[in-house]
């Protein structure tokens, strides 16, 4: 899969990352990740992907600021939002997410399918 989206998964948790990168790049993509949104603009300008997959609630940068950089920096990279957040607190993001202009938004616990499908459905950039 030569013509896969490099992918850069962003997420506080190194389980989370971990698991991710490991079954995106056995789907065939190139992965990147990052443990926040400083990071994964650190990481984008260095060795730029096409679709940033990011968590929303982490330190040092969270989703929305992310999403908010990447947009004004990287405008033609598509965003994926995955978020457990709501077992957490009473009130559900993805919806805020969708709002400012994502392309997509998964909530956790998601199936690895469920990603996989969603990443082909994306348009190109």
């Amino acid at each position: 899969m030569n013509d896969a989206p490099r992918l850069l998964v962003v997420d506080d948790d190194a389980d989370m990352r971990l698991t991710l990168k490991l079954s995106l790049e056995l789907a065939g993509y190139a992965v990147e990740v990052a443990a926040n949104g400083r990071e994964a603009l650190e990481v984008q300008r260095m060795r730029p992907a096409n679709v940033l997959i990011t968590d929303i609630f982490m330190p040092d940068a969270d989703g929305f600021e992310a999403i908010d950089s990447f947009r004004s920096e990287f405008p033609h990279t598509r965003i994926v939002v995955v978020s457990g957040g709501a077992q957490f607190s009473k009130r559900n993001y993805l919806p805020d997410a969708a709002l400012i202009g994502v392309d997509a938004t998964l909530q956790k616990p998601f199936e690895i399918e469920a990603l996989l499908e969603t990443l082909k459905s994306l348009p190109a950039a």
